[in-house]
């Protein structure tokens, strides 16, 4: 069975020095909600109580009653879990008939999509980038990073994307969706990519699959990532930095873009 938390390893940069070490990382993997055969939608969830997520899913969507939930049974797949939740048959042809008047996806994320496979996709690599950073650079931009939150001041309600380049964070985009702050970042930008994106919000495969396909070589966020997320930045050459402060930051993926040049290095 899938774990819901995994150790990996990450260099942490603190009081000056890179040290090796490793992080308990939250699992993130493609469960997809499958009604009578046919897929709902695809989510990304953590692999742990996913019996429960099911019945609420059902509940919460309006898709059927509890008491209309003949069984559940979790399918473990090599691209993820397909929870197969079967109906009673006048839910199962209301959930039909819902489906065919669907007019776009259920919820947010990746809900929606029809496949396990089209939910963990691998984006192209990244292009070859000569972008680096030092540890200063990191830990200041995430110091000038309160300077471009507008809404956030204003709301406390709301994520941001920014995009950092050697001069400085040359933009930034607001939203109450975390997905919907780097698309605008993403669509602002484009098709310049020779700079890093910054987050405020934790890092799931999903921002992952976004940045590589702008092709921004180094993600940066204020929160942990997930497994798969690292995962993902690993093999598409993403260098991926996480639970940045201005005093401080962790390592996950490619860190030969990372230069951290007065700071030593203790294993």
């Amino acid at each position: 069975m899938m774990q819901a938390a995994r150790a990996t390893s990450r260099l942490a940069f603190k009081a000056g020095a890179l040290r090796e070490g490793s992080r308990v990382l939250p699992s993130e993997v493609a469960v997809a909600l499958s009604y009578n055969g046919s897929t709902h939608a695809v989510m990304m969830a953590t692999p742990a109580d996913l019996i429960d997520f099911a019945r609420g899913f059902t509940l919460t969507e309006g898709i059927a009653s509890l008491d209309e939930i003949e069984r559940i049974e979790p399918v473990e797949t090599p691209q993820g879990i397909d929870l197969q939740i079967w109906l009673t048959p006048a839910a199962a042809e209301r959930q039909s008939r819902r489906r065919r008047s669907m007019a776009g996806p259920v919820g947010c994320g990746l809900c929606g999509l029809e496949s396990l496979e089209e939910a963990m996709r691998h984006p192209h690599p990244v292009p070859p980038s000569n972008l680096s950073m030092t540890a200063a650079q990191i830990m200041a931009a995430m110091a000038e990073l309160e300077r471009h939150q507008p809404l956030h001041d204003e709301t406390r309600a709301a994520h941001c994307a920014a995009f950092w380049t050697p001069e400085g964070i040359r933009l930034a985009r607001e939203d109450v969706g975390r997905h919907n702050a780097l698309d605008k970042l993403i669509g602002a930008v484009a098709p310049e990519r020779d700079g890093a994106v910054i987050l405020t919000c934790r890092t799931s495969i999903d921002m992952v699959q976004k940045a590589c396909a702008a092709g921004f070589p180094i993600l940066i966020a204020v929160s942990a990532p997930t497994t798969a997320a690292v995962d993902l930045a690993q093999a598409a050459g993403l260098t991926l930095v996480a639970l940045a402060r201005p005093d401080g930051f962790e390592i996950f993926s490619h860190p030969h873009r990372i230069t951290p040049e007065d700071a030593a290095h203790v294993a």
